[in-house]
């Protein structure tokens, strides 16, 4: 049988394209964004983790999830320090700021199982450690960018990020899955990359996302 992280890989290939290629994405990559927009992402970010590291915290010591729970993956903490350092009152941040797509996202996993947490804990974290980096580097520069407002994309407790990854998936592929877990994971993480490319599209129907980040230049 093929191992769990190969056959991620391979299942979420085109979602995962669908979802870097969409049109908010390209815009923000490529500097034709704004500020305004990177912070209305992260504000929908910080909805995301919130959910799914709720959901970590609420089956803490599930098999599934223990091997790969690591606290220095947890991003909420980062998230809030990004949105504070862009001049956004975490603690008002309201349902008016999070998206419908991201509404849906949250609530897939608010109560969501063990291997619907893994497939996302496999898309978010493991995307942030690689993709991410790209992504952080690139808004830094077209949208003169402070460190004190991408650490959600550092990682300051994984000093080689390659080697950690190659661990994470080594940790996936040990685990004791039965043939339907193992479906619905891969299943729910293909899932995970067409929630994210629904985000992602009403970040551009909000037009950048700007006015959902009000007061923020």
């Amino acid at each position: 049988m093929v191992a769990l992280s190969t056959a991620l890989k391979e299942r979420t290939a085109t979602a995962h394209t669908r979802a870097e290629e969409s049109d908010f994405v390209t815009n923000l990559v490529h500097g034709d964004a704004c500020r305004g927009a990177y912070s209305a992402m992260v504000i929908q970010h910080l909805a995301i983790y919130r959910a799914l590291e709720g959901g970590l915290d609420r089956l803490a010591g599930h098999p599934l999830l223990t091997p790969v729970d690591d606290p220095a993956l947890r991003r909420v903490s980062a998230l809030e320090d990004d949105l504070r350092a862009l001049g956004v009152e975490v603690e008002t941040v309201g349902a008016e700021r999070v998206l419908p797509a991201t509404r849906q996202y949250v609530d897939a996993l608010e109560g969501a199982d063990a291997e619907t947490l893994l497939a996302n804990h496999y898309v978010r974290y493991l995307g942030d450690l690689s993709g991410g980096q790209i992504v952080s580097r690139l808004v830094q520069r077209h949208y003169q960018l402070g460190d004190d407002v991408v650490s959600f994309y550092r990682f300051p407790e994984i000093e080689k990020p390659k080697t950690y990854k190659d661990r994470y998936r080594a940790t996936l592929d040990a685990l004791d899955l039965s043939a339907g877990q193992r479906e619905r994971v891969l299943d729910q993480a293909e899932e995970s990359f067409e929630m994210n490319r629904s985000v992602f599209a009403d970040l551009s129907a909000a037009r950048g996302g700007a006015h959902l980040a009000a007061g923020v230049g």
